[in-house]
């Protein structure tokens, strides 16, 4: 099985409110991408992990990382266009039936077992799947002006999270169908879905956060302080 790995990391963080984008922000003593690289050169499925910077990215080469397994590439405006460029780069190296892993840059705490329970699942998948969670929450739909517009039932409905994985060729078809047609997907999910194919759920812990906002740091910081001193 083997596995190529593709973080994007071209986002700014304008929601972060940072002079630092999010995934350069130094968590117990090291950025929070290097924690999520750090998760996949470590196994031996993964046969390289591409990074996608922001083509102005002034942080990356501050860090002086370096990793056989890593190598680094432009990302785009948007998540799509990150993982697509990465698809462009294996292109002649993939093989068809190879494995795409996504993750985010900001999820710095996706936990061994979780990533390699997700590998497992999909290992003898056609498609390929994704993590995610079930909401807990009662859901609100609300206005402009947040007022309730109306309750919507929480039966069915899952978060998504990374790492989401799929077959090369088909997640290359359907990213193609994406820019091709101008729409907008936030995931990697979103754009098999919209070729026709079904995605397979694998239930995710909700320790494996996105950092989005400064407490979601506090979080993280928690997390990973439990693991040590397990």
């Amino acid at each position: 099985m083997r596995i190529w790995a593709v973080i994007p990391a071209a986002g700014v963080g304008k929601r972060y409110s940072s002079d630092i984008p999010k995934q350069y922000l130094s968590l117990n003593g090291m950025p929070v991408l290097l924690h999520s690289i750090n998760k996949f050169v470590k196994l031996d499925e993964i046969h390289e992990v591409l990074v996608a910077l922001n083509p102005d990215d002034e942080f990356w080469q501050k860090l002086n990382f370096s990793h056989p397994k890593v190598k680094t590439i432009n990302g785009g405006p948007e998540r799509c266009y990150s993982v697509n460029n990465a698809l462009e780069e294996l292109s002649g190296r993939a093989d068809n039936g190879d494995w795409i892993l996504v993750h985010d840059a900001v999820r710095p705490c996706i936990s061994d077992f979780d990533l390699n329970k997700i590998i497992e699942i999909v290992h003898d998948e056609d498609v390929g799947g994704l993590l995610a969670c079930p909401i807990l929450d009662t859901i609100k739909k609300v206005g402009d002006n947040l007022d309730v517009l109306k309750t919507i039932p929480r039966e069915g409905l899952w978060s998504a999270m990374t790492p989401q994985i799929f077959r090369y060729e088909l997640l290359k078809k359907a990213l193609n169908a994406v820019l091709n047609s101008a729409r907008s997907v936030t995931d990697e999910a979103k754009a098999i879905e919209l070729i026709g194919l079904t995605p397979k759920i694998i239930e995710g812990d909700k320790t494996n956060i996105k950092i989005t906002h400064p407490s979601d740091m506090v979080l993280a910081e928690s997390i990973i302080n439990t693991w040590m001193n397990k």
